[in-house]
């Protein structure tokens, strides 16, 4: 038994320290978007309602860049269907937090934002 749990307690270690090694803490700056709409059009919608109640819904929420990056908003700021987002949706913010690339796909991992004056 003791062999079991030792194994388990290094196995889990080894997948921690495996998935904070390939995130990289980044601070980016961009327009908060409905990521969805912003991939079948490739365009930014103008109508905020429409932005905010995607949010609301539980829509996956992204960050536009300046460069034409898209990064996939996840962690604490899309949890409870981004409810710490839709007040924010069409803005231009600050998020840093642990980006991440998994099948071409670019991700930010956060808990807070900054608004961009």
């Amino acid at each position: 038994m003791r062999h079991f749990i030792a194994g388990v307690a290094t196995t889990v270690l080894v997948v921690t320290m495996g998935v904070s090694a390939f995130a990289k803490t980044e601070t980016v700056k961009g327009q908060l978007i409905d990521q969805e709409c912003y991939l079948m059009e490739q365009k930014v919608e103008s109508d905020a309602t429409c932005a905010v109640q995607c949010a609301k819904s539980g829509k996956p929420v992204a960050l536009l860049t300046a460069d034409g990056k898209v990064y996939h908003v996840t962690g604490g700021l899309a949890a409870n269907k981004n409810a710490r987002l839709t007040a924010h949706m069409l803005h231009t913010v600050e998020i840093t937090g642990d980006v991440t690339t998994k099948d071409g796909t670019l991700s930010i991992a956060a808990d807070a934002l900054t608004m961009v004056k």
